[in-house]
C-alpha cells in the first residue's frame, strides 16, 4: 500500500497544480490568480514604477477579459459568489492603480528627482548591467535636485498648492525610495568593484540628502504640533468609489446621518442607564463606570474570567457553534506603552492585546490607562476579541473557505464582532445591570462615531485635532484614548473604510439575520451564525448572496441595510 500511495503522489501533486478548467468552480482560478498577484507583488515592487503598474494592470485586464467569458448563467450559487468576488476584486484594484497615478502626480516637488531613483531600480530589477560612472553621474544628479527642492521649499515654507496631507505623503514617498536606493545599492557594492570605486560616495551623500529632505517635509507637517494626526484624506470621490466596491449603496453623507440617528439612539439609552444608577447624567454615570478598574497586575486574571464567561452564555443558549480547540487555544499579551499610543484599548484575535498602565509610563498616563480600561469596558470588548468575536472568526477562516483570503473586508472582520455587541446588548440580555449597560453603549457610540469622524476627515471637512476633540465631547473617551483612536484611523494603517465599516458592516449583518432568522424559516440561531464564518471575510452583501433564497445576479449594490 505504501508503495502505491508513494507512486500516486507525483500524480496527486500534478493535478493540484492544474490550471482551473471547468467554468463550474471559481476556487483554482482565484487561487491562481492570486498566486500570480504574489509573485508579480515581488518582482514589481519598485514605488512610483510606471513599470509596475503596467505590468498589473496587465494581468487585471486579461483576469477580466478571463471573467467575462465564463457563462455566469451557468454557475451554481458558491461560484457566482466566487466569480462576483474576483471581478469586483480585479475592478478595484484597477481603480486603485489609476488613483496611485493620480496622487503620485500631485506631488511635482519629486519630479525632478524620483524619476531617475525609480529608473535605477527598475534596472537593477531587470538585472541590467549598471556601469559604475553612469550610476555616478545619475546619484550626483539627483543629489542637486534633492538641494534644489530643499532650498526652494525652506524658502517658501510650504510648496505652492500642497497641503500638509500632501506633504506627508512626499516624505513618505521619501522613505520608500530611500530603501530601493539601498537595496539597489547593496546588490552591486562589494560585487562590483568599479561599481563600489564610482557609486559609494556619491550614494551616501544622496542618502543623506534624502533623510535630510524627509526630515524637513515631516518638520513642515508638524508645525510645532503632533505631526501623528495630519493623516491623508482621500476625498469624496474615492470614498464613494471604495464604497461602491463594498457594494454599500449610500453616500459618505448619507452613513454620517445614519451614525447620527444609531447615535441618538445610544445616547437615549445611556442616560436611561445613568439613572438608573442614581446618576443626573451619562457624564457621571460614565465617571463612576471609569473608576471601577482591578489593581496594577490583576487585568489579565480579569480578561481570562470575562472570555470564559463569554463562551459559557454563548453555549448556554446554543447560539453558535464553538470548537473545543477554539476554547483552548487563544492567548494573551501585554501591550507596550508605545504600542498604547496608537491603540489604547485592546486588540485581538488568536491573541489578546491587553491595554493596561505599565510602570514606564508618567502618573498621568497610567490613570488615563486604568479608567480607559475599567471592569465595565472589558465585559463590552473582551468577546469582541476573542470568542464569538475575531478569535473565533480566525479559527473558522483557517478551515472554511480559504481561498477567499485574498477579497478581506473589515465589514466582514469587525462587523461580526461588532453585530455580536448589538445582539448581546439588545437581545440576549448579556448586561448585568446599568453599569454593565453604560459600558457597551460607551462602545457603541464610539463605533457611530467612528463613522462620523472617519468619514468627515476623508471627506476634507475635519482635521485629525477635530476628530480627537469629538471623541472627547462626544463619547467621553480620555484624551490620550482619542488620541490613539485617531492616531491609528489616519496614519494609513487602516483603511479609509476600516472605522467606519465596524458599525456598518454590524448594521448589515442584524438586517441580514432579521431577514433570514424569522418565524417559519429554517434559519436558526446557530445555522445562521455558523454560516457567516463559513462564507470567510467578504463583503456582507456577497455573504447575503451566498445564504440567499434567490441565486444572485451581477449586481449587488442595491441593498439598502439600514433602512427603518
Amino acid at each position: 500500500m505504501r508503495r502505491h500511495a508513494l507512486a500516486l503522489f507525483p500524480i496527486l501533486l500534478l493535478a493540484s497544480h492544474a490550471p482551473a478548467q471547468a467554468p463550474s468552480d471559481l476556487r483554482d482560478r482565484i487561487e491562481a490568480f492570486a498566486a500570480d498577484l504574489a509573485d508579480l507583488g515581488r518582482r514589481y515592487d519598485v514605488p512610483m514604477s510606471p513599470e509596475r503598474r503596467a505590468r498589473l494592470r496587465e494581468r487585471y485586464t486579461d483576469e477580466q477579459q478571463a471573467l467575462a467569458a465564463l457563462d455566469f448563467a451557468a454557475l451554481p450559487r458558491d461560484a457566482r459568489v466566487d466569480w462576483l468576488l474576483l471581478d469586483n476584486h480585479v475592478r478595484r484594484e484597477i481603480e486603485r492603480l489609476a488613483e496611485e497615478v493620480r496622487r503620485d502626480a500631485e506631488l511635482t516637488l519629486l519630479e525632478s528627482f524620483a524619476p531617475a531613483l525609480v529608473a535605477l531600480g527598475e534596472a537593477q530589477r531587470r538585472l541590467e548591467p549598471v556601469d559604475g560612472r553612469a550610476a555616478a553621474d545619475t546619484l550626483t544628479a539627483v543629489q542637486r535636485g534633492i538641494a534644489t527642492e530643499r532650498a526652494r521649499h525652506l524658502r517658501d515654507v510650504l510648496p505652492a498648492n500642497l497641503g500638509k496631507s500632501q506633504l506627508l505623503r512626499a516624505a513618505e514617498r521619501l522613505a520608500a525610495l530611500r530603501r530601493l536606493l539601498a537595496s539597489w545599492f547593496q546588490f552591486h557594492d562589494g560585487y562590483d568593484p568599479q561599481f563600489s570605486w564610482w557609486v559609494r560616495r556619491p550614494y551616501s551623500e544622496v542618502v543623506e540628502a534624502l533623510e535630510g529632505y524627509e526630515r524637513d517635509l515631516r518638520n513642515l507637517v508638524r508645525g510645532g504640533g503632533d505631526g501623528s494626526l495630519v493623516g491623508d484624506p482621500i476625498g469624496a470621490e474615492a470614498l464613494k468609489r471604495e464604497l461602491a466596491f463594498e457594494w454599500i449603496p449610500y453616500t459618505p453623507d448619507e452613513l454620517v446621518s445614519i451614525a447620527e440617528r444609531e447615535f441618538a439612539t445610544c445616547a437615549a439609552e445611556a442616560l436611561a442607564a445613568a439613572r438608573a444608577m442614581g446618576c443626573a447624567s451619562y457624564a457621571e454615570a460614565l465617571e463612576r463606570v471609569k473608576q471601577r478598574h482591578r489593581p496594577p497586575g490583576s487585568q489579565p486574571a480579569l480578561i481570562a474570567e470575562l472570555a470564559r464567561e463569554a463562551i459559557d452564555f454563548l453555549q448556554q443558549r446554543d447560539l453558535v457553534t464553538i470548537p473545543s480547540l477554539a476554547k483552548e487555544c487563544w492567548r494573551m499579551s501585554m501591550m507596550s506603552p508605545e504600542a498604547q499610543r496608537v491603540s489604547p484599548f485592546f486588540l485581538g484575535g488568536e491573541t489578546i492585546q491587553v491595554s493596561f498602565p505599565t510602570d514606564a509610563m508618567s502618573h498621568a498616563e497610567k490613570l488615563q490607562s486604568l479608567r480607559s480600561n475599567n471592569e465595565h469596558f472589558c465585559r463590552a470588548t473582551v468577546h469582541h476579541e476573542l470568542i464569538p468575536g475575531h478569535w473565533l472568526q480566525q479559527y473558522s477562516q483557517a478551515r472554511w473557505r480559504r481561498y477567499r483570503s485574498m477579497f478581506r473586508t473589515p465589514f466582514w472582520m469587525e462587523g461580526w464582532a461588532l453585530y455580536w455587541e448589538m445582539r448581546l446588548y439588545d437581545d440576549l440580555e448579556f448586561p448585568r445591570g446599568p453599569e454593565d449597560r453604560i459600558g457597551m453603549l460607551y462602545w457603541r457610540k464610539h463605533r457611530c462615531a467612528r463613522i462620523v469622524f472617519s468619514l468627515n476627515f476623508h471627506l476634507g471637512k475635519w482635521t485629525g485635532a477635530q476628530c480627537v476633540d469629538y471623541l472627547v465631547e462626544q463619547v467621553g473617551h480620555e484624551r490620550a484614548a482619542a488620541e490613539g483612536e485617531v492616531r491609528r484611523s489616519v496614519g494609513g494603517g487602516y483603511g479609509p473604510l476600516y472605522q467606519a465599516a465596524y458599525m456598518l458592516g454590524g448594521l448589515q449583518l442584524r438586517a441580514l439575520h432579521r431577514e433570514l432568522v424569522r418565524p417559519g424559516s429554517a434559519w436558526t440561531e446557530k445555522r445562521f451564525h455558523d454560516a457567516v464564518l463559513q462564507q470567510n471575510s467578504i463583503p456582507i452583501a456577497a455573504v447575503r448572496a451566498a445564504l440567499g433564497e434567490a441565486l444572485p445576479g451581477k449586481e449587488l449594490g442595491g441593498w439598502r441595510f439600514a433602512a427603518r
